[in-house]
């Protein structure tokens, strides 16, 4: 996988380098600021773009800006945002589209390094990877007029999980039930939010930017 990393702290950006490297992944360039990591990628167009949310020269969202800019310019390059907080905007910001190719992870995630490479291979492969406290702080959102208030508990466990781009097999791994018991809460969800089948949309898609939009 060819990546290009952002982080303006130099120790953790060289760390993160090295892990890269030694699982096998090919670090075209490592920079520290925004407007930096925008023309690495014009220049080498990575599979994967890691970075940070606040850099130079302000230190408050250039990583984040940066990364919406990358997403709109070349939609096919995955995109992993690291954050010390959970910007809630941004991350809703973040799949609004096709939610494809995009991931939210805490800082603290990047400690659990497992779980920090899965979510990099989810991005890569396509797929999505948001911080389960992410996804946590976002339902917390929803008051008794949305329309997940009509979910079940578990329902609402599933679509967090859904948030977090697993799919419906790792669903059920992942909460100990079976896999037609997924398909059947998925199911449950699309209902209750009023996402008919539709030609050229991913209900699943709609469903995750139903909450992370509102």
């Amino acid at each position: 996988m060819r990546l290009i990393l952002a982080e303006d702290s130099t120790l953790l950006r060289e760390g993160l380098v090295r892990l890269l490297i030694e699982e096998g992944h090919d670090v075209v360039a490592s920079v520290g600021d925004g407007g930096a990591l925008v023309s690495t990628t014009a220049a080498y167009q990575p599979d994967v773009v890691v970075t940070d949310v606040r850099m130079p020269p302000t230190h408050t969202d250039e990583g984040l800006r940066a990364a919406l800019e990358i997403r709109k310019r070349w939609p096919g390059i995955g995109v992993l945002v690291l954050s010390q907080y959970v910007e809630k905007r941004y991350a809703a910001e973040l799949i609004t589209g096709d939610g494809e190719r995009v991931g939210y992870l805490l800082k603290d995630r990047v400690a659990q390094v497992g779980e920090f490479l899965d979510a990099l291979d989810r991005v890569a492969a396509g797929g999505a990877a948001f911080d389960p406290e992410v996804v946590r702080r976002l339902l917390a959102r929803t008051t008794h007029t949305d329309p997940l208030a009509k979910l079940t508990a578990r329902e609402r466990e599933v679509l967090e999980k859904m948030a977090q781009g697993h799919t419906n097999s790792g669903i059920a791994e992942s909460l100990f039930v079976s896999l037609s018991a997924v398909e059947k809460h998925v199911n449950a969800i699309f209902d209750k939010l009023g996402l008919a089948s539709a030609a050229g949309y991913s209900r699943r898609v709609l469903a995750i930017l139903r909450y992370l939009g509102s």
